[in-house]
């Protein structure tokens, strides 16, 4: 196994620095590898639907993605193919998904500031994508998003042509999280860390809302007290730290991801 080598601070729960562009590939790899086992794990792996991105350290035009077909349960980092700007498989054995391509390659583009974007089709992230709305601070794991996630709302069927990732990633604009209505949710984040764990937080929130609104109507936190959990529970730094202890256990339970 290759071993990540890079400088971390005193902080555990803050982004590490690297020594040289091959370890912070490599860092991103092991992180992408990690997160395909803890979607799995969370039940997010659905057919062939769902791909997370990283935007290579050193080629930015390039990502590394999850090849077309394989397990989200089975990836390892040997198994993560590198994807050039028009959809071709530079390094690694396997296809990649036109859908992945059509919408990852296009966020890419349109945010130099994303090294990483996540999307599937998790049960009740699609389901209330079907609802084309907003989600509401009603809770305060919620408040990350307020006013940080935006609605796509021109669904045209399966997303085979990057114009449609185009409209994705205008709709989406500087949010970290954008609903596909009638499609399902996606995440962005400024490390793999980072989207994955947004992904899995707007997951909760869509399910603690459909949850809430089955029974009765929600009480929304006010303006002032929302923006102010989202500035501090919202951040690049907070969902970075949030996936560490994901991380953690993932690594223990399955170091074969890390081959």
């Amino acid at each position: 196994m290759v071993q990540t080598s890079l400088v971390r601070p005193s902080n555990p729960f803050q982004p590490p620095t690297f020594v040289s562009i091959e370890s912070e590939r490599r860092h991103r790899q092991e992180r992408l590898a990690a997160a395909f086992r803890v979607f799995a794990r969370l039940g997010f792996a659905q057919g062939l639907a769902g791909h997370i991105t990283a935007r290579d350290p050193e080629l930015t035009d390039h990502f590394w993605v999850n090849p077309f077909g394989i397990h989200f349960s089975r990836i390892r980092v040997s198994d993560l193919i590198l994807v050039n700007s028009q959809g071709q498989v530079v390094q690694g054995e396997g296809k990649v998904s036109q859908a992945a391509f059509a919408i990852h390659s296009q966020i890419h583009e349109a945010r130099p500031d994303v090294i990483a974007a996540a999307h599937a089709h998790s049960f009740y992230g699609k389901t209330w994508s079907s609802l084309g709305r907003l989600l509401d601070p009603i809770t305060q794991d919620s408040c990350a998003f307020y006013q940080d996630h935006a609605l796509f709302d021109d669904f045209t069927g399966i997303v085979l042509e990057t114009s449609e990732g185009k409209r994705i990633a205008q709709a989406l604009g500087t949010s970290k999280a954008a609903i596909l209505r009638n499609h399902g949710i996606l995440t962005v984040g400024q490390s793999v860390d980072e989207a994955a764990w947004w992904y899995i937080r707007l997951e909760d929130t869509a399910k603690a809302q459909l949850l809430a609104e089955a029974v009765g109507k929600p009480i929304l936190i006010d303006h002032d007290i929302a923006l102010k959990i989202q500035q501090r529970g919202g951040t690049h730094q907070a969902g970075w730290g949030g996936f560490q202890y994901l991380w953690d256990e993932i690594t223990h339970d399955q170091p074969d991801l890390l081959d």
